[in-house]
């Protein structure tokens, strides 16, 4: 079976259905979380933070094996089995991951944050694909972008900037130009 690599094949509403039934602890990070704060971006990927703590880990081990997640590479993209354990997920401050229903990324210590507590400090409760979930906020984001330092997060950060003022001014009551 070929893992979903495109915006088209991705389904993240599946992998948050996953977790929540799992009642996993985490946080909605990267590009999925600037779409919901409005940035127009696309990504084939979805990015959370756990909580690390081991139930915490078991849970979302159950959710990984429902999820029929595989280790994912540049030399393997479709994935290869690994041993889904709460002991294995804790070995590792990352984990890049194929899913039956698209890639799903694991930083449990995103670039220029502290993890899950510092990131659920200024998150909110959003819908994304029909599940309410916890989102980080669209300056952590940024924040951990700029941390990060790579070129494909360089290149979004203008765009992410943009809406981040975008979202400021429309929060004081300015809603922009007339239409």
């Amino acid at each position: 079976m070929s893992i979903p690599g495109n915006v088209a094949d991705f389904e993240p509403g599946q992998i948050l259905r996953a977790l929540e039934a799992h009642h996993v602890r985490y946080v909605v990070i990267g590009a999925i979380a600037a779409i919901a704060a409005g940035a127009p971006i696309l990504t084939t990927d979805l990015d959370v933070t756990p909580a690390r703590s081991r139930e915490n880990l078991k849970r979302l081990a159950l959710a990984l094996r429902d999820l029929d997640a595989k280790l994912r590479s540049a030399s393997a993209p479709d994935g290869v089995p690994f041993p889904i354990e709460a002991e294995m997920l804790a070995t590792a401050d990352s984990w890049t991951l194929a899913t039956r229903v698209g890639h799903l990324d694991l930083m449990f210590l995103p670039a220029g944050t502290r993890g899950y507590d510092d990131l659920r400090s200024g998150a909110r409760r959003e819908r994304i694909a029909g599940v309410t979930v916890t989102v980080a906020a669209l300056a952590d984001v940024i924040r951990s972008k700029e941390a990060a330092n790579r070129e494909k997060d360089n290149m979004q950060l203008p765009i992410l900037r943009r809406t981040l003022e975008q979202t400021r001014v429309r929060g004081r009551g300015h809603h922009g130009p007339e239409q």
